[in-house]
């Protein structure tokens, strides 16, 4: 029997259903160290929500610097490639002045972006994505293999 991996159309079921993201993986690992054809599993949040957590306060410095540093790594870059072209020692100084210029205008447009929001959003956040809880599904010509080779932990999600 060769093992392909299931297109569009195919039918999973849920084999077993987890609270938290690390033991979906566990499980499927499980699977896998087992040997079964893990191409046939996917893993799914359910009950998928936006989380934001505020990071910190931001103020028109604080842009300022956010934006020099963007802007020095962007200079870096620049620079790298203007010193490929420079014979000598001077290649350090158009990388040095590349840098700088790069932060400079880095922190003046970081300063301007933040300061024309008015204060509308003075706060630095990192939003992500969380589920309440993760089924392990299975194509239905795998799900029996699957549910015999995790055993106890093959129990039927309940209802939605």
């Amino acid at each position: 029997m060769t093992d392909t991996v299931p297109g569009p159309a195919a039918r999973y079921e849920p084999v077993v259903e987890v609270t938290t993201y690390p033991e979906a993986q566990r499980l499927v690992d499980r699977l896998s160290d087992r040997g079964f054809p893990v191409e046939h599993v996917r893993i799914v949040g359910v009950g998928i929500r936006s989380v934001e957590q505020v990071t910190g306060r931001r103020t028109n410095g604080r842009a300022a610097l956010d934006g020099a540093a963007g802007g020095a790594w962007f200079g870096l870059l620049v620079g790298l490639l203007l010193a490929l072209f420079v014979v000598d020692v001077q290649w350090l100084t158009v990388l040095l002045v590349a840098v700088a210029f790069g932060a400079a205008w880095g922190a003046l447009f970081g300063f301007l972006a933040h300061w024309s929001t008015g204060g509308r959003r003075d706060f630095s956040s990192v939003t992500s994505f969380e589920a309440s809880r993760y089924e392990i599904q299975v194509d239905a010509a795998h799900r029996a293999e699957a549910a015999h080779l995790l055993g106890d932990a093959a129990t039927p999600p309940g209802p939605a």
